[in-house]
């Protein structure tokens, strides 16, 4: 048997839930999971049915559910449940959230294939190949960021990458980087934005005597960290705590958030709407 997944979006109406179970046992298979979530002010559908059949390709039941997907009028992902996204870190001068990520990659915690680490420091050659992973170490000459983001592009192409994920790379990615890859690259920083905007968040942050810090991971787009936001989290924070503190806990937040967030990517598990995620269990 083999594991399928639909991700499916179209405007609300009756019968959406019929028809997609319908199909699956026209199918000859089982619905192992199934979530459904209506944003009634849009009065659009989104649903997630993850179901057995017999064993096919995606190609095979993409097509099988055209039919379906015309009359309703629906916008529809088709995945298999064993696809492992190729995968590309990329990383500035913080290791948490790469060592993080590469550590989970190698228990088969994540369901992907880490295929490459990207880097504008050298910093982090060492890591990588003990995890078994090509290093690249791409430097942002000053006036040159055009030229490093096209050689990115390229190298990203050569090895296939389907998601991008930003484990604290430090540079403004451009136009060129983000339209090669729409929807498929995943940012982390603190929550402290827009109230503790520029360097030194955790300094202003202690200065104010925050009770609560925070970790976003989102969508990256061209509104710089505005993007659709697939998990968060925070953690209390209190008047006792140094600025090493807050940077501590901020950084154990931002490596369970941003993990929780390429999880859900690569699970087959979030569909985008407007400036929104809707992120399935």
């Amino acid at each position: 048997m083999t594991t399928a997944v639909l991700l499916i979006s179209c405007p609300d109406r009756p019968g959406l839930v019929h028809a997609v179970a319908e199909f699956v046992l026209r199918q000859d298979g089982n619905i192992l999971h199934a979530e459904q979530h209506t944003d009634r002010e849009a009065g659009v559908f989104f649903q997630r049915v993850e179901f057995e059949v017999p064993e096919t390709d995606r190609d095979r039941i993409a097509a099988a559910f055209a039919g379906v997907a015309r009359r309703f009028g629906m916008d529809v992902r088709v995945r298999l449940r064993d696809e492992r996204p190729r995968i590309a870190l990329l990383a500035s001068r913080a290791p948490h959230c790469l060592a993080d990520l590469l550590a989970r990659w190698r228990s088969g915690e994540l369901s992907a294939q880490v295929v490459a680490v990207v880097s504008n420091h050298p910093d982090h050659r060492a890591l990588a190949e003990f995890s078994g992973v090509p290093f690249h170490h791409l430097p942002v000459p000053p006036g040159a960021r055009e030229q490093q983001e096209r050689e990115l592009v390229d190298l990203l192409a050569g090895y296939q990458v389907e998601l991008v994920v930003l484990a604290r790379y430090m540079q403004i990615l451009g136009p060129t980087v983000l339209d090669a890859y729409p929807r498929r690259i995943i940012n982390i920083h603190h929550s402290f934005l827009p109230a503790f905007v520029g360097a030194r968040p955790y300094h202003q942050a202690q200065q104010r005597g925050v009770k609560l810090i925070g970790a976003t991971a989102h969508y990256a787009t061209a509104d710089l960290d505005e993007g659709p936001i697939i998990a968060q989290d925070v953690t209390p924070v209190s008047h006792r705590d140094s600025v090493a503190d807050l940077v501590r806990k901020g950084r154990d937040l931002e490596t369970v958030v941003l993990a929780e967030a390429v999880r859900a990517h690569v699970e087959h598990r979030t569909l985008v709407f407007g400036n929104k995620t809707i992120v399935f269990g």
